[in-house]
């Protein structure tokens, strides 16, 4: 456990060594947000409700969908595919540590700084702009919300590994990764809540992995799922993560058979 804590901290170091490039990365996030904000209350300015959301509804949406993004989606594991490429992989495999939990550290190293610095900036938004935003209340609602959150940000986890584990038997894992970022990007609900689609879009939403990244856990917050919907949501991630885990393994061991270490 020690190891692995060094782990975290090394890349919390990493990241303080190129703070350029950290703080351009939460500038444009925040850049996002605010276009994405801004749009959602200029359509509210004509209408009480539309799509069944009220403005508060909606900008709390919008609001917590910048803190449950880096807390989710925030990664190291691009990084898979280059120890890969490079043959650097090797170093991992003969020492005694767990790659996966490796990549688990890194990833935690980074959702901690995104977080806290998305719970900074999305508090200064909240002063500057003062925006009707709707505060849950109910106990058993926050706790569900919190669990669905803890299961869409493992599944992306593994997710995320699955597209950089292509880098066995490929040199070029960036398109791939690009292409499934840009679906995921839009089937999350990140930018909008996925309800507002047309509805066979939104049934083949409810079908993939991505609408448990974001959308579920928001839409439990908000409750506006009902315990049967709730129920259902549970059960279909969890089916969900427990598929991308024993593929993630699969094609892993796949990998490991075919790995040359050609970079060395």
């Amino acid at each position: 456990m020690k190891g692995y804590l060094q782990i975290i901290k090394g890349t919390i170091e990493e990241y303080a060594t190129y703070r350029l490039s950290f703080i351009l990365w939460r500038v444009r996030i925040v850049v996002q947000l605010l276009i994405v904000y801004f749009m959602w209350w200029a359509i509210f300015a004509e209408h009480q409700e539309l799509f069944g959301y009220t403005q508060a509804s909606i900008l709390t949406y919008i609001l917590l969908s910048a803190f449950v993004r880096p807390f989710v989606m925030g990664t190291r594991t691009q990084e898979v595919g280059e120890l890969i490429r490079s043959g650097d992989l090797s170093n991992f495999l003969v020492r005694p540590v767990s790659f996966l939990k490796f990549c688990a550290s890194r990833d935690i190293a980074d959702k901690l700084l995104n977080v806290i610095f998305a719970v900074v900036e999305i508090v200064i938004l909240f002063f500057l702009l003062r925006p009707p935003v709707f505060f849950q209340t109910d106990m058993v609602i926050l706790l569900l919300a919190g669990i669905a959150l803890i299961m869409g940000m493992i599944q992306f986890f593994y997710f995320s590994l699955i597209l950089s584990y292509l880098g066995f038997w490929t040199p070029d894992v960036w398109a791939p990764r690009f292409l499934s970022f840009v679906l995921a990007e839009f089937f999350t609900g990140v930018l909008f809540p996925l309800d507002i689609l047309p509805i066979p879009l939104f049934t083949l939403s409810q079908s993939l992995p991505f609408y448990y990244f974001v959308y579920f856990p928001l839409k439990v917050y908000l409750g506006k799922l009902s315990v049967m919907a709730i129920t259902q949501g549970f059960i279909i991630g969890l089916v969900w993560l427990v598929a991308l885990w024993m593929l993630a393994s699969v094609v892993w061991n796949r990998g490991l058979r075919a790995y040359a270490a050609e970079g060395k």
